[in-house]
């Protein structure tokens, strides 16, 4: 008896380690590896920020509006090119108690490098929208993008198209949000009543992705929904009810590594795993989503430009890993970006503003150190946190 019992346990160990070992190799096997970004990231590197301090990681997540495949098709004509729907630079700390992730508006101008295109030739460099690059040149163009952007060194990125959206809205059993008024975009065919509700994949998407007939059709209120959005999925994935749920994992892993594109550093569970025991433990209220200090663009109000020197602070910032803060826009403060274009400054008002820069776009300027003991306050950005992002 007492073999057959030992028997039967060694099969059991046996079976359960089978099984481990397939979910393992199927969950690592979904992962697609973007090899053609890493080669062409490696022929730049000379001219690429320097690696982040103390251990500190910068993962830029770009958002495909990609038509092609099955899943993708009911959005567009496939156009055979991609643009970056949406971009997220997401800081992690060197202490991994905070992160803080950064919309880059896709409207914003700004420098595109000589990239490496589809067809195998090399594009010039030219100045025009942040999406652009990834039409122009894939995840490698957009990273570089970025980086001369920010001065800020992109250690990994990760890719998702809408498919892969979906899926990963769905495995977490959908997201809750609040609505203060009903929406209703017939090219997103989304219509939602006011109050709280749970969205799954068709209209959590929708939800990300409505513009042009919702609130003034700005890019900035969409980007607001979409960190409005995260922050209520960040809450539901650190819930007890999905990372300790074995039912509910499984399909929220098989979702998230099929969804994604990635470097050959994350394009494997162990590298995945890694990241997410890095952060999983991070408090809600310490992940926090802004956007870059940024108003219309003074040659075309229906691009963006950035608003200096706040957009500095904000890179001088996560470079060196420093703390900073974020708070709701104050529904009484006056407007902070000009809606028509302006004549440049003087050389006396370019001093004068150095003295006292003004705050822009939600922005409390750092002050600079005096020679008391008194610590220099950590500036202040228009954004939310994930703790406060659910409904009030």
């Amino acid at each position: 008896m007492l073999r057959w019992i030992a028997l039967g346990l060694a099969l059991l160990v046996l079976c359960g380690a089978a099984v481990g070992w397939w979910i393992y190799r199927k969950l690592d096997g979904n992962i697609t590896e973007d090899t053609s970004a890493a080669a062409e990231l490696e022929r730049y590197e000379r001219e690429r920020p320097t690696h982040s301090v103390g251990g500190s990681q910068n993962i830029l997540v770009i958002g495909s509006d990609s038509r092609s495949g099955k899943e993708n098709a009911g959005y567009g004509r496939d156009r055979g090119t991609e643009r970056s729907d949406t971009a997220i630079l997401l800081h992690l700390s060197a202490d991994r108690r905070s992160a803080t992730a950064v919309s880059i508006p896709r409207d914003l101008m700004t420098q595109i490098p000589a990239c490496l295109t589809a067809d195998g030739s090399r594009g010039a460099e030219r100045f025009a929208q942040f999406n652009w690059a990834y039409e122009w040149g894939g995840a490698a163009c957009t990273i570089r993008t970025a980086e001369k952007l920010t001065g800020i060194r992109i250690d990994h990125h990760m890719v998702v198209d809408f498919g892969g959206f979906k899926r990963m809205v769905d495995a977490v059993g959908g997201v809750e949000i609040c609505l203060d008024q009903p929406m209703k975009d017939s090219e997103a065919k989304l219509k939602l009543p006011a109050g709280r509700q749970t969205l799954h994949g068709e209209q959590a998407l929708g939800f990300v992705r409505a513009r042009y007939s919702l609130g003034n059709g700005s890019d900035t209120e969409r980007m607001e929904r979409q960190q409005q959005f995260l922050g209520s999925l960040v809450k539901k994935v650190q819930s007890t009810g999905v990372l300790l749920n074995p039912g509910r994992l499984y399909p929220l892993l098989d979702a998230a590594t099929s969804s994604v594109t990635t470097d050959p550093g994350l394009a494997s569970l162990r590298g995945l795993y890694e990241l997410v025991r890095g952060v999983r433990d991070i408090p809600a209220e310490q992940v926090k989503f802004l956007t870059v200090p940024r108003r219309p663009y003074a040659a075309d109000p229906n691009r963006d430009e950035l608003v200096q020197p706040e957009a500095a602070q904000l890179f001088e910032r996560l470079r060196a890993d420093k703390p900073l803060t974020v708070a709701p826009p104050s529904p009484t403060a006056p407007p902070t970006a000009p809606t028509t274009p302006t004549t440049a400054p003087t050389a006396a008002e370019t001093g004068r503003a150095s003295q006292n820069p003004r705050a822009a776009d939600g922005v409390s300027p750092e002050p600079s150190k005096g020679t008391g003991t008194t610590p220099a306050p950590v500036p202040t950005f228009t954004g939310t946190t994930a703790g406060t992002a659910d409904c009030r």
